[in-house]
């Protein structure tokens, strides 16, 4: 049987490289919005405002975040019982 995979921080510390392999594979999803569902998009997005190089890639990757947010606001939230425009 395999050893069980390390959890994301600790993938890090053992591979240098890990990060940036997920920040090179969050680039490539957001290169071509056009090809890739939303909640793939969302979670690229995620991965380079918190993990991006720089500030102007950072604040990219939000605003593309509220972009998705504005064209659907309702359908991704958590918590939809707290707040009353959701729920009519």
């Amino acid at each position: 049987m395999n050893a069980p995979l390390p959890i994301a921080r600790d993938r890090a510390a053992v591979d240098p490289g890990w990060r940036a392999e997920r920040r090179a594979e969050a680039r490539v999803v957001l290169a071509d919005v056009a090809h890739h569902q939303d909640g793939l998009i969302r979670l690229a997005a995620r991965v380079i405002v918190s993990h991006g190089e720089t500030t102007k890639e950072r604040e990219d990757a939000r605003v593309l975040l509220v972009v998705l947010d504005a064209r659907s606001p309702l359908r991704h939230r958590h918590r939809s019982d707290q707040d009353p425009e959701a729920s009519a």
